[in-house]
């Protein structure tokens, strides 16, 4: 049997030391938002020969003086363009400069987004994000209500959130990163995105949760709460690795083929099923044996 839970000072190192990264990288990066957080102006261009690179795009469009504008590659023969205008005329005038360097251009759609729009967006979103993790550390409390000894039902649910936390802050700190040194940018698919590592993650660690109950209900006095944590881990490790992997090769797939309109959004879920597993492993359980060890000390 693994002693995973000797290993508790490692992990909390490891995630501590990531979580403030995170941290930092929002505080001084932040986030590079889209145009679905900023409003804006989203125009898909299809090029009669191979498309200009983004570069190129970027000089042909400079003069328009559009302010953030971002050109993204969407195919062998088109791009998107956005930027943080919502003005017709400026949207004529951006296709005008292209069409008049690039014969054939044609303007395949054009999406105006409301930064009144945005703004409301971004609170719901930070809204669905908040209600979410209430609504699983309540859940969790009533559900191992019967197992208050001897730690109480309502420390699962903090160990489970926290770890939740830990699992959001890094992805979100990786996509800070990335939006400062590749621009890549976050909209809507990242929010979805957010909201289904909550949903995985915490069912990884009520599957860990769920056997440490069982066991504590029909083992014997003479086992040590952290022995029941550390042999419920290894009872589901197997399950716990195998069920994530199978959806992170599912997961790669989409990445590497899915094309650029899913790969951001498989981007976040991959980073954040992978710190999922782990941090259900390595994490919310060891909370469990840490708030343990705190209440005998006090």
């Amino acid at each position: 049997m693994l002693n995973i839970i000797s290993k508790t000072k490692y992990a909390y190192i490891f995630s501590i030391t990531l979580t403030v990264l995170s941290v930092l990288s929002l505080i001084f990066w932040g986030l590079r938002f889209g145009i679905d957080f900023t409003g804006g102006t989203l125009m898909e261009i299809k090029f009669s020969g191979k498309p200009p690179d983004n570069i190129k795009i970027e000089e042909i469009l400079k003069d328009a003086n559009l302010q953030g504008l971002t050109v993204q590659k969407t195919g062998s023969d088109s791009a998107i363009i956005r930027y943080a205008s919502e003005s017709d005329a400026v949207n004529r005038e951006a296709f005008k400069k292209i069409s008049e360097r690039s014969e054939g251009a044609k303007q395949m759609r054009v999406e105006f987004i409301n930064s009144s729009i945005s703004k409301e967006l971004k609170k719901k979103s930070l809204w669905a994000m908040s209600w979410a993790v209430l609504g699983i550390l309540l859940y969790i409390s009533w559900a191992f209500r019967k197992v208050s000894m001897p730690v109480e039902s309502w420390k699962y649910g903090i160990g489970a959130v926290i770890a939740l936390i830990h699992d959001v802050l890094i992805t979100v700190g990786v996509f800070s990163v990335l939006g400062h040194y590749k621009g890549i940018e976050i909209g809507v698919p990242f929010i979805a995105a957010l909201l289904t590592i909550l949903g995985f993650s915490v069912h990884d660690t009520i599957v860990v949760y769920d056997r440490t109950r069982e066991n504590l209900l029909k083992g014997t006095s003479k086992e040590k709460f952290p022995e029941v944590v550390n042999r419920s881990l290894n009872e589901t490790l197997i399950r716990s690795i195998n069920t994530s992997l199978t959806v992170i090769i599912t997961l790669l797939a989409i990445y590497i083929f899915g094309g650029e309109s899913v790969r951001h959004f498989s981007l976040a879920l991959l980073v954040g099923v992978t710190f999922g597993t782990y941090s259900s492993i390595f994490i919310a359980s060891a909370l469990l044996v840490t708030i343990y060890k705190y209440q005998i000390k006090h």
